[in-house]
């Protein structure tokens, strides 16, 4: 059997050749992993020239129709998750080549999402820096969430797991998204607003749609002047979901309390960008799928794919 090139991408963790069995392929795949973004599509072009069997993480690499075009080699994508809005499925299949996913029955992000609203209100990555610092005791008084309003942002999936999370708080929830219904917010157990209302009500929004073409810049600078001044925002979606510029401004000009964002319009954020000198902004480095037990499942969904593509030319999960 000629041996195949798997190249594995944007494994940031480094993490992909420990939580799954590649040693499992080692006699017919030669994988290479690829732990840094590329600068550019030329870069990626360039890089994964020789692979016929590329790993993905969702929305990380992009693989428009030039970059397939790019690769004639390649054979099979896979990728974390059943959609990657960053692949052209069309593209894939003209050039032949088979489009697989994975599957993860939980979803960490509303954890993580708590965590923020927990960070921006008790401050307690910030002072535990501050304690481990030696600086003196108690310079921070938080606020307390119970009674406050959560204005959730998708009431899918994820929205209503967070919806049930913030209750278990003792939060009031109100929500809203263009297709939301006064009834199936009833079926949640939550309060239906209209954009402006919810906006305008909430002590903290937290976002939980998918990002398409209509929700792009689906909260603009209208929106967040709505807010209170003692209000936050909570981005775990996607960033381009946020008018960003609008937000920097805000926040800038102290228009709202603060604001967690897990997510941003440019991955990696750059090194200098403004976000990272504000200091009521909380910002973590996308994480709200990244967990090891989430990533083993991922990676070695991955494995099974290969391996019964590369036996039996079909494979689970197939997206295309």
């Amino acid at each position: 059997m000629t041996r195949l090139r798997c190249a594995i991408l944007d494994d940031y963790f480094n993490i992909a050749l420990d939580v799954a069995d590649w040693p499992k392929l080692s006699d017919r795949i030669d994988v290479t992993v690829f732990s840094h973004p590329f600068t550019s599509e030329q870069a990626a072009a360039s890089a994964l020239a020789d692979f016929e069997i590329v790993c993905a993480m969702r929305e990380r690499t992009a693989f428009p129709k030039s970059l397939f075009d790019s690769l004639p080699k390649l054979k099979l994508l896979l990728t974390s998750g059943m959609r990657n809005a960053s692949i052209d499925m069309e593209a894939a299949k003209a050039k032949g080549v088979a489009i697989g996913g994975t599957q993860y029955s939980r979803d960490p992000t509303a954890p993580l999402t708590m965590g923020l609203i927990l960070e921006l209100t008790r401050g307690i990555g910030r002072e535990n820096a501050r304690m481990h610092a030696g600086e003196p005791w108690q310079t921070f008084a938080g606020v307390e969430i119970e009674g406050l309003t959560l204005g959730v942002v998708g009431l899918g999936k994820l929205g209503s797991k967070m919806a049930g999370i913030a209750k278990a708080f003792g939060m009031n929830v109100i929500a809203w998204s263009p297709n939301l219904t006064p009834e199936k917010c009833k079926a949640a157990g939550v309060g239906y607003a209209t954009k402006e209302e919810l906006f305008a009500k909430a002590d903290i929004v937290t976002i939980h749609v998918v990002l398409s073409e209509r929700s792009r810049g689906l909260v603009g600078a209208a929106d967040l002047a709505r807010m209170k001044p003692t209000a936050f925002l909570v981005n775990t979606a996607r960033g381009p979901i946020v008018d960003e510029q609008a937000l920097l401004e805000a926040l800038q000009q102290r228009k709202i309390a603060g604001a967690g964002l897990d997510v941003f319009s440019v991955e990696p954020l750059p090194v200098d960008h403004p976000f990272r000198k504000l200091d009521n902004l909380v910002l973590t480095p996308h994480l709200g799928y990244a967990t090891e037990d989430g990533l083993r499942i991922h990676y070695g969904q991955m494995v099974e794919a290969i391996d019964a593509w590369t036996r039996a030319g079909e494979m689970p999960r197939k997206l295309a």
